[in-house]
């Protein structure tokens, strides 16, 4: 027998549950050590016709599972409205297992399985890495650019508060408010956010045709921010007792931003790798697009394997791998052609194996059902949107000064093809509501 280990558990579940018959819904309750009960409605509790299979499934648990199951009589946990329960928990429905759902219970709230549904009000486009140091803040602050050049309302939203520094790019010293996003959800904690949420918002002085507005991670002073920082991810518990999620707050935050400014588009930037604010911008928020940066490297492909293999394996794959688009970032200035075909090459490998459905062997015509793209599709979420490595826009400390005076034919130059696509799903969605 092959020793269990946390990888295995899912694949032996499958098989335990597979070999003893068991009444449906079915949720896998994992707690924080990796230790499984199953959850069943409570009417079997007291059934005596299920004390026998229940019996027989909870030794087979506790055999297959070694140290990652309950003793037999604590094997189960049962709940009077199981439906409910599934979706207060936000359960994940676990691939090959019809009615039977999975509950993690993770050290942080990050819930990478559960995706929300697309915010049906501004669009909402998050700018994410695997990795930093790829040019992210900087592609977002000349999108900004562009789009308020063509007109747009956009509001940013500096995301990455572990490491903030997008505010510097689109808001010189004497602009910036005196609050930020930290702010307003340490101070939500207590009932208190209407204090600083008229000002956590400036408006750039880059704007010529539309407008700019930019919510910093923090304000002018940062203040005790490395206090601030160790509460934001609290969650809220009112007086009913009833809880809310930082990422809940955080997405009431920016409904009330939106509604407050009117913005046609929200430009987000998250920070970078797999971490409890990345999944709360990717996951959380109803972004409609999820721009992924990526550098051509192993570091870069192994990374988003991780990530996109754990949507596949959770059931989230189809519900998300719509909404994303790879950015090929900082592409260098020699050897740009072949650079951009590899990092095609290799970004449409990784979305066949992982998000793309299997085109059958034996497929005469094309089936419409099936959700996969050619190599060289240029519609194709695989296919790179690219941004040129630039000297000048490199150092995100100058780039306010850069964008003062840079025109737009040097901006599309550099950004077009990212611009270009970014401003289509504005326009897109945009009709669409």
């Amino acid at each position: 027998m092959t020793a269990i280990t946390f990888d295995t558990i899912l694949p032996a579940l499958r098989e335990v549950l597979a070999a003893h018959p068991q009444p449906r819904p079915l949720i896998v309750n994992r707690a924080l050590d990796g230790r499984v009960r199953l959850i069943l409605e409570a009417q079997h509790e007291a059934d005596p016709s299920m004390r026998e299979p229940l019996d027989a499934l909870a030794r087979a648990l506790f055999k297959t599972l070694g140290p990652y199951a309950y003793p037999s009589e604590r094997a189960f946990l049962f709940e009077t409205d199981i439906n409910g329960f599934r979706q207060e928990q936000r359960a994940s429905a676990i691939e090959g297992c019809e009615g039977v759902w999975i509950v993690d219970r993770l050290a942080t709230e990050g819930d990478w399985s559960s995706v929300a549904p697309v915010s049906d009000a501004v669009p909402r486009i998050v700018f994410y890495s695997i990795k930093g140091g790829v040019g992210r803040s900087t592609a977002l602050a000349a999108t900004a650019w562009a789009l308020a050049e063509r007109g747009k309302r956009v509001l940013v939203l500096d995301m990455d508060l572990e490491s903030p520094g997008l505010s510097s790019s689109l808001l010189p010293e004497d602009r910036r408010p005196s609050f930020g996003i930290t702010d307003w959800l340490v101070e939500d904690l207590v009932d208190n956010g209407d204090v600083v949420f008229d000002d956590m918002v400036a408006a750039s002085d880059l704007s010529r045709n539309g407008d700019i507005r930019v919510v910093p991670a923090h304000g002018r002073e940062p203040g005790e921010y490395v206090a601030k920082l160790g509460r934001v991810w609290m969650p809220k518990v009112g007086i009913d007792g009833r809880r809310e999620s930082w990422s809940d707050r955080l997405s009431r935050m920016t409904q009330k931003l939106e509604e407050r400014w009117e913005p046609d588009v929200t430009l987000i930037d998250s920070r970078a790798g797999i971490d409890e604010v990345a999944s709360a911008c990717i996951t959380d928020l109803g972004a409609s697009t999820v721009l992924m940066f990526c550098l051509e490297g192993e570091q870069t492909w192994s990374g988003y394997r991780i990530l996109l293999r754990h949507w596949h394996n959770s059931g989230a794959m189809r519900t998300v791998r719509e909404r994303l688009q790879v950015v090929g970032a900082m592409i260098p200035e020699l050897g740009a052609v072949e650079y951009a075909e590899r990092l095609q090459e290799n970004a449409w490998n990784l979305f066949t194996d992982e998000l793309y459905d299997a085109i059958p062997a034996d497929a005469s015509v094309a089936d419409d059902s099936l959700w996969s793209f050619d190599t060289n599709d240029e519609s194709a979420p695989h296919f790179p949107w690219t941004v040129r490595w630039h000297r000048g826009f490199a150092a995100l400390q100058n780039l306010h000064g850069k964008l003062t005076d840079v025109d737009a034919q040097e901006v599309q130059a550099l950004f077009g093809p990212l611009v270009e696509g970014v401003a289509s799903m504005v326009e897109l969605q945009g009709a669409r509501r």
